[in-house]
C-alpha cells in the first residue's frame, strides 16, 4: 500500500511525475517501473480524496497540519471499498481508448458515475475522463446516437427504448451498472396537503423527467393503482429535472415523480412536500444506470470494462452509510451537482424534512447496489406494454438479456474485489403484488387499467 507523503504542511498532492513509454498494465510508464508508479498511482488516488472533500486549499492543509499524514491516511483509506486499491493496482489489459467523455444529469442517481471523477477512481483505471454536465435526458440520449459521448448516466429503461427503436433510431445499447436504487418521490405543492390519496388527483398536472423513465411508469402504475386512468385522469408532461420545483413553483404543475435532489428541494425552498417515498411503492426499484452503446463496447472491450471497474468501485464505496455525509460534500459543487450540502445531506443519509412537518429518518432513501438485474429489464417491458410504447410481440428476456450486461457486472465486482449476488432474474414486489418474469405478457395483461389491445 502506499502512504501518504510526510510533508503534508506544504501539500504535495499537486505534484504530477510524468511517466513514460508504456506498461503492459496499459500506463505510460516503462515495465520496470510498474511496481513504483502504483504505488505513486495509489498516493495520488489518496490525494485526490483529499482534495476532492477538502477543495480550498487553507481548509486542506489545516486538516493536514491538525491530524497528520498518518491519521489523514487512516481515514481515507476507510472510505475505500475493502481491497479496491490492491486489487485496482493489478495489471489490466491495455486501453483501447483513454480519453472518455461522460454525460451525466446533475441529480443523485448518478451519485456513482459523478464521485469517481473527483475520487480518482477513473485515472486509476488509466483513463483521462470528462463527466459533462448535460441539460436533460433527450440531449443524452441524441449525444450518445451522435457518438458525442462515449458512454453515459441513462435512466434504465432508455437503452431498452433506444435498442428498440421506441423514441429513436434502433440503436442496441447496454447497461453495465445500475446507478441507484429507491431515491425517488413524488412531491406535491403545498397547497395540496389535503390532498394525500390519489384518488382526489383527477384532473392534476404532474411532471416525469422523460417518458421512457422509472419515474413515469411508476406514477402510472401508483395512480392506476387507486383507479385513475394516468392518460385521461391526470396529465403527465415531460419537465427536466431541474426545472421541477420552478414548475411547482409557479403553479404550471400539481406535482412530480422526479429524482432527488429535487424532492428534497422542494421542502428546502418550501414549495411542496414529499407525498411518498418511490421504496415504499417498489423498495429496491431500480432508477438510473450507466452504459453505453454496444457497438462502443465490442470496439473497446478494455476501455468500457476499466470504466466498469471504476464506477463499480465508487457504487461499493457509495453503499457504505459511514461515506454519505462526505460524498455529498463530493457531489455538491457547481461542475457537479450544484446543490447546497445540506439538502444533499438530508437525500443521501435518508434523514430529512418531508414538508408535512416530520423528520423521517429513512437509511435507504436511495441507495447504490449495482446489479443490473435482467428481471428489472423484463418488467420495465411489460410497462412499455401496458401503456402503449411499443407495439407487437415483444421477447421480454431475449431483450433484457441482450441490454441488460449482469454477467459482466458480477465478473468486474470480483475484478474490484466485490461478491457479486447469484441469479440473473429475481422476482419483485411492487405495492403489495409479486411480479414473475418468466410470466411477462400475462401480467402486462392482468391491470384492469392498461393500454394492451385485446386477445
Amino acid at each position: 500500500m502506499s502512504r501518504l507523503p510526510t510533508d503534508s504542511v506544504n501539500d504535495p498532492f499537486d505534484a504530477d511525475r510524468p511517466l513514460a513509454l508504456r506498461c503492459s498494465c496499459g500506463r505510460d510508464h516503462a515495465p520496470g517501473e510498474h511496481a513504483s508508479a502504483v504505488e505513486d498511482s495509489n498516493a495520488k488516488l489518496e490525494a485526490s480524496l483529499v482534495k476532492a472533500l477538502f477543495p480550498v486549499d487553507s481548509v486542506r492543509r489545516g486538516f493536514l497540519r491538525a491530524v497528520g499524514a498518518g491519521t489523514a491516511r487512516a481515514a481515507i483509506l476507510s472510505l475505500l471499498p475493502l481491497g479496491a486499491l490492491q486489487v485496482m493496482a493489478q495489471d489490466k489489459a491495455p486501453l483501447e481508448k483513454k480519453n472518455l467523455k461522460i454525460g451525466f444529469i446533475p441529480i443523485t442517481c448518478a451519485t456513482p458515475l459523478i464521485m469517481a471523477h473527483p475520487l480518482g477512481f477513473y485515472q486509476k483505471q488509466g483513463l483521462e475522463v470528462e463527466v459533462v454536465k448535460t441539460a436533460g435526458w433527450a440531449l443524452i440520449r441524441d449525444k450518445m446516437l451522435n457518438k458525442e459521448y462515449d458512454a453515459t448516466h441513462f435512466l434504465s429503461p432508455m437503452p431498452l427504448a433506444i435498442s428498440m427503436g421506441a423514441g429513436a433510431n434502433a440503436t442496441p445499447m447496454n447497461v453495465a451498472t445500475i446507478q441507484n436504487t429507491n431515491g425517488q418521490a413524488i412531491t406535491l405543492a403545498n397547497k395540496h396537503k389535503d390532498k394525500r390519496d390519489p384518488k382526489l388527483w383527477k384532473g392534476f398536472k404532474f411532471a416525469v423527467p422523460f417518458e421512457y423513465s422509472m419515474h413515469n411508469f411508476l406514477l402510472r402504475y401508483y395512480v392506476a393503482e387507486a383507479g385513475l386512468n394516468p392518460d385521461t385522469d391526470i396529465q403527465i408532461r415531460v419537465v427536466p429535472p431541474a426545472e421541477m420545483v420552478a414548475n411547482l413553483r409557479a403553479g404550471n404543475i400539481d406535482g412530480y415523480l422526479g429524482p432527488d435532489p429535487f424532492n428534497q428541494r422542494a421542502v428546502y425552498e418550501e414549495v411542496g412536500f414529499i407525498h411518498i417515498l418511490t421504496k415504499e411503492i417498489w423498495n429496491g426499484h431500480p432508477c438510473c444506470a450507466f452504459g453505453s452503446s454496444s457497438a462502443f463496447i465490442q470496439q473497446n472491450p478494455n476501455t468500457f470494462a476499466a470504466l466498469t471497474r471504476a464506477v463499480l468501485t465508487a457504487s461499493a464505496m457509495a453503499r457504505q452509510p459511514k461515506n454519505r455525509e462526505l460524498i455529498a460534500k463530493v457531489i455538491a459543487p457547481a461542475q457537479y451537482l450544484n446543490q447546497p450540502e445540506t439538502v444533499l445531506t438530508q437525500v443521501l443519509t435518508g434523514r430529512f424534512a418531508d414538508g408535512l412537518g416530520n423528520i423521517r429518518n429513512v437509511p435507504d432513501r436511495i441507495d447504490f447496489d449495482p446489479i443490473p438485474w435482467q428481471s428489472m429489464a423484463v418488467w420495465m417491458l411489460t410497462q412499455m406494454k401496458r401503456w402503449g410504447y411499443v407495439k407487437g410481440d415483444v421477447d421480454y428476456a431475449q431483450l433484457a438479456e441482450k441490454v441488460f450486461l449482469i454477467t459482466d457486472a458480477k465478473k468486474r465486482m470480483k475484478e474490484i474485489g466485490e461478491a457479486p449476488p447469484e441469479g440473473t432474474m429475481p422476482k419483485f414486489t411492487i405495492m403489495g403484488r409479486v411480479f414473475d418474469p418468466a410470466k411477462a405478457q400475462d401480467y402486462a395483461r392482468s391491470f384492469p387499467i392498461n393500454k394492451m389491445a385485446a386477445g
